[in-house]
């Protein structure tokens, strides 16, 4: 198939896919007439590609998912590369749910603490505002 199949077919753009091509996580076949030329194992990398960037990884992180395939296993997370690439995200997903988790309490605590305030500050809440003569 021709980029531009492959693009609509991937749900993607063809800027993207010679992107992919100049990292070379996509390969660079050419036809005899100069036409890149690609087949279903290409859009297989390219969902594998989409579906890691979805789940957070950067393009860099998918390459071993992205030889898996290429090395003829059924999967691109078949591999023990993979697998470490799977683990690594997870440590940093951990870290990050962790570094959320401190600030969420922190807000919390803060809030906690201004709704005392000025619950303590305003028994009765803010005096009424008298709009049409700028009086209270």
């Amino acid at each position: 198939m021709r980029i531009g199949e492959l693009a609509r077919r991937a749900g993607t753009t063809t800027r993207t896919l010679r992107y992919y091509e100049s990292r070379g996580l996509l390969p660079a076949r050419r036809a005899e007439n100069g036409y890149r030329n690609y087949d279903e194992g290409d859009l297989r990398l390219l969902l594998q590609i989409r579906t890691l960037q979805d789940f957070g990884f950067d393009l860099e992180e998918t390459r071993p998912f992205v030889d898996c395939l290429r090395a003829g296993h059924p999967a691109g997370d078949s591999c023990p590369a993979s697998l470490a690439g799977y683990r690594r995200k997870l440590d940093e997903l951990d870290a990050l749910i962790g570094q959320l988790t401190s600030v969420r309490a922190e807000v919390g605590t803060q809030l906690a603490r201004a709704e005392l305030e000025a619950s303590a500050a305003l028994p009765g809440g803010p005096e009424p505002r008298c709009e049409l003569g700028g009086h209270p």
